[in-house]
């Protein structure tokens, strides 16, 4: 069956509906997780979020609500305990040891097929059944509303936190809620690459396009557009090729893309520093001009 046939079949559909929305909200925060310097907490609510997915296969046979509900639990472990910035990697790492431990002691406890164990690791979006994915429909859209309520407020306090603290930014609550958000976030993403490589979909597309731009909504822009381009792309390919896993190819192209920005990236923003120096030396001899001339 070629590429074709597939996409009329309802798995494949399901997965790139999925996968566009997890990159569509991956590619709006991660330029937030870089600024904010936040690449470990990623990784933690990643690995953690194995633990609740763990705990939902045992309770209730369902690991993305489990994993989901205990993203959230982290989210507030890792934003009280690490509200100073030099304390958020060591929190994160006490959380992170306590939480694998038990997510090892659950799913010893988990008697069914061995591959819904797996697929908590390695992700699997061929999997996704119609409740899975209206309740990420649900997620995503909460998680887009709430990201546009709070960014700007966010962005001041991602680039300057003390002045914003000065000017009545709340802070801290600010950070505990992009925590959950980054949570979630992270766990919607292990559904198409796994616990173990959401860092290409979280962190490596803004990474990239903080490469291109400097403008916090041209990189933004830029992160979703690779964020979409790695997912959409890694999907469709692993259609037509039927015999290599998507999340190979998505984690393959989000590379790919990176490398590019780093080689590219620079190129750019010389050349087009060097057009706006340019243009402010042309207006600032088109301003000397006119003022000799009044004197004329």
């Amino acid at each position: 069956m070629g590429l074709g046939g597939y996409l009329q079949l309802p798995f494949a559909q399901h997965a790139l509906i999925a996968g566009t929305l997890i990159a569509i909200i991956s590619g709006f925060i991660g330029p937030f997780v870089v600024a904010r310097q936040m690449a470990f907490a990623v990784h933690g609510a990643a690995e953690l979020s194995f633990t609740g997915a763990a705990a939902g296969l045992v309770i209730g046979n369902n690991p993305v609500v489990g994993a989901l509900l205990g993203s959230v639990v982290v989210a507030g472990l890792i934003g009280v305990l690490g509200e100073k910035p030099r304390e958020r990697d060591s929190a994160i790492g006490v959380v992170l040891a306590a939480g694998l431990g038990l997510g090892v002691f659950l799913l010893s406890r988990y008697h069914g097929f061995s591959t819904a164990a797996t697929n908590i690791l390695f992700g699997n979006i061929f999997g996704v059944s119609t409740g899975d994915l209206l309740l990420l429909v649900i997620l995503a859209v909460a998680v887009l509303i709430i990201m546009v309520i709070i960014y700007r407020p966010l962005l001041f306090a991602s680039i300057d936190p003390e002045l914003a603290k000065a000017r009545g930014v709340r802070t801290r609550m600010l950070g505990i809620v992009f925590l959950v958000i980054l949570a979630l976030t992270v766990t919607e993403a292990a559904q198409i690459v796994g616990t173990l490589l959401v860092l290409s979909l979280a962190i490596t597309p803004a990474a990239a396009a903080q490469r291109f731009a400097a403008a916090p909504l041209v990189v933004t822009g830029l992160s979703v557009g690779f964020a979409l381009m790695a997912t959409d792309g890694g999907i469709l390919l692993s259609l037509g090729s039927s015999s290599v896993p998507p999340t190979v190819y998505v984690t393959g192209i989000s590379f790919a893309i990176y490398l590019v920005a780093r080689l590219v990236g620079p190129v750019i923003l010389r050349r087009r520093r060097e057009r706006l120096r340019l243009h402010r030396l042309e207006s600032s001899r088109s301003a000397s001009d006119v003022y000799i001339k009044s004197f004329e």
